[in-house]
């Protein structure tokens, strides 16, 4: 009886533990989605809201992501990509960021 209450523990710090590193990895994910996604819009962005925008939400699908917002400040692109991550199977989680990109200030 005790070797499988240990057993049982030992299962859960498993869960617990790949829980976490699926939660990281979206975090990582996201990050680079939203990234990726402002530097393609930066790119764009003379072109306007729409067109900086729209190739914005084609680099983060690309990366796995997914866009939640996309806003234009001057020159600068705000991009927010999203990543759902279900580390269990009755738990699913979202992991946003929100990056800036847009022309060099020297």
């Amino acid at each position: 009886m005790c070797l499988l209450a240990v057993g049982m523990v030992f299962v859960l710090v498993g869960l617990f533990g790949a829980g976490l590193g699926a939660a990281r990895c979206a975090r990582h994910q996201a990050r680079n989605a939203a990234d990726f996604a402002a530097l393609g819009g930066a790119g764009r962005a003379i072109e306007g809201t729409g067109e900086a925008c729209g190739r914005a939400a084609d680099l983060a699908a690309a990366n796995g992501g997914r866009l939640t917002a996309c806003r234009l400040d001057g020159l600068d692109v705000v991009a927010t990509a999203e990543v759902r991550v279900a580390p269990l199977p009755w738990l699913v989680r979202s992991a946003r960021v929100t990056s800036r990109a847009g022309p060099s200030r020297g």
